[in-house]
């Protein structure tokens, strides 16, 4: 990709946070968490920052002028006259801003440096460093699913390995806040969403790349196609995270798109290709051997012998036997690997490892039913991973499809399922993919308008429908915003509505993330 907007000298020569940032006219678009540490970041730096955003959250507007950013606020469905006069010399923005968005399609047409919050805390990651003078390494976790589980297994695998490691990035924490904490940390386990790596990749060639340790796709499915205007964009949105890795290169071998984006990254010299995958690993993969996960990669004697780093029958006595929790956590040790965690460290890491709420979380046994909720399953590929953990389960499924066709996961897990139990604004095409694709299943519609109704109905006819043996598993391929203020709003009400069905203690209340995240 080419880069955007630097050509002036003053741009080059800021790769420090102790470069002079002074006076450097920015502008920060969206009021987000995202946009708030990138303005408070700019402003601490002394640049000149003007926030532009069509609706601004309360407390962070009041916190702007108290670090002396402005704001401008209004509709940005025209390049607003505020950001003209202000004549940004960088644009910053926030991840949620497409391609195709007037201000975005402005900025690169009149030549104008244009960065995400991840350029930026490259940029200025030595604002804390390690004792030996060097700022933190980063490791980069992208895929279609998996991600959030992935970074923190990884975080959680390099703490129990004596790292100081924070999780950041898309998973909620902006990365310039870990860049920022004063305690600093050894590595920092970056989740990015296909938003911020097209972003970052705008800036792939320049002089001051960001440059990985460690960097792994898991996967790769279509989704935000809204966003990016095609598959073939959003995949290669999602290769950007391979450019420049120093040390490993980690892919999954059981899905051939993330293995030739490795093939077609320009890494640093000597970084190596590490597979990962459910099957007998190969020398430099890890993989599986007679329900024990292995690391055949780094080691010294690879070609004859492999680690052990722990076994399906530990994993299955804490709940994480899934097909693709095991797949991430072979990623994820990979990338622990690389940073020459040892495999004690790993097995200490899972004992006390617990899944996000919403991800394929029991909610509930009640009368010989198990409900549940993995609200977080977005699109279809993360649906296909449920459904294969459980088959024949009664399926709740539908919301928003963002483009995305669902006619082929129908076919190739809709016809195993019990029951199917339709919610969302988007219906039609799923009623329509099962009569195609699946038409012995029998199909239910939840028509109801109002959020606190949805529930509470797909309850009561999936009470109608599950047997004792049965699994209802809420699934939904789709996003929630049609219905609900995030997935974690539409996991917690179906785990409500079982609980008022049921009465209370069936499951575990969790508190849920307070940001939303993009794939």
């Amino acid at each position: 990709m080419a880069v955007i907007g630097m050509s002036s000298s003053r741009l080059e020569a800021l790769h420090s946070w102790n470069a002079d940032w002074t006076g450097l006219r920015v502008a920060v678009l969206g009021l987000s968490v995202t946009g708030f540490s990138v303005a408070d970041t700019l402003a601490e730096l002394g640049a000149d920052v003007l926030v532009v955003t069509e609706s601004a959250d309360e407390e962070y507007a009041r916190l702007l002028p108290v670090i002396g950013a402005r704001l401008h606020t209004g509709p940005m469905d025209a390049v607003p006259d505020e950001l003209v006069a202000f004549a940004p010399e960088v644009v910053i923005a926030s991840p949620g801003f497409a391609p195709t968005h007037p201000v975005i399609a402005w900025t690169r047409g009149e030549g104008i440096a244009l960065w995400g919050d991840v350029e930026l805390a490259w940029r200025v990651r030595d604002k804390v460093v390690r004792p030996d003078g060097r700022p933190a390494d980063w490791v980069l976790v992208t895929g279609t699913n998996g991600k959030t589980t992935t970074t923190r297994l990884t975080a959680t695998m390099l703490a129990a390995g004596g790292l100081r490691a924070a999780p950041c990035g898309n998973i909620g924490v902006p990365v310039l806040d870990a860049v920022r904490d004063p305690s600093g940390f050894d590595v920092l386990v970056v989740e990015l969403s296909s938003h911020q790596l097209w972003y970052l990749g705008l800036q792939v060639g320049g002089a001051d790349a960001l440059s990985p340790h460690a960097s792994v796709c898991l996967n790769l499915a279509d989704d935000h196609l809204e966003w990016h205007g095609s598959a073939e964009a959003y995949r290669d949105a999602k290769a950007v995270v391979y450019e420049n890795t120093r040390v490993a290169c980690v892919y999954n071998k059981a899905d051939a798109a993330t293995r030739r984006m490795v093939e077609e990254a320009d890494v640093v010299e000597g970084a190596r290709a590490i597979g990962f995958d459910l099957g007998t690993p190969g020398p430099s993969d890890l993989g599986l051997v007679d329900g024990i996960l292995v690391d055949r990669a780094f080691l010294e004697d690879r070609h004859h012998s492999a680690l052990e780093l722990t076994t399906l029958d530990d994993l299955r006595a804490r709940g994480l036997a899934a097909p693709h929790v095991v797949a991430n956590i072979l990623a994820a040790a990979a990338l622990a690997r690389s940073l020459d965690i040892e495999p004690r460290a790993i097995r200490d890491a899972l004992d006390g490892f617990r899944l996000d709420p919403h991800r394929i979380e029991i909610v509930a046994v009640a009368e010989g039913v198990t409900w549940v909720d993995d609200s977080k399953a977005t699109n279809p590929h993360a649906a296909a991973s449920s459904m294969a953990a459980y088959p024949g389960a009664v399926w709740v499924v539908g919301g928003l499809l963002k483009g995305v066709d669902i006619s082929e996961l129908v076919a190739a897990r809709g016809s195993s399922a019990k029951a199917a139990i339709v919610i969302g604004v988007e219906r039609g095409d799923i009623v329509a993919a099962f009569a195609r694709h699946a038409p012995a299943v029998p199909v239910f519609e939840v028509d109801h308008g109002e959020t606190e109704d949805v529930m509470a109905r797909v309850v009561e006819l999936a009470s109608g429908i599950a047997q004792d043996g049965d699994v209802v598993l809420l699934a939904p391929a789709a996003a929630s915003f049609d219905q609900f203020a995030s997935y974690a709003d539409r996991g917690r009400r179906f785990a409500q509505a079982v609980r008022d069905r049921f009465g209370g203690g069936t499951g575990d209340d969790h508190d849920d993330p307070a940001t939303h995240s993009h794939s």
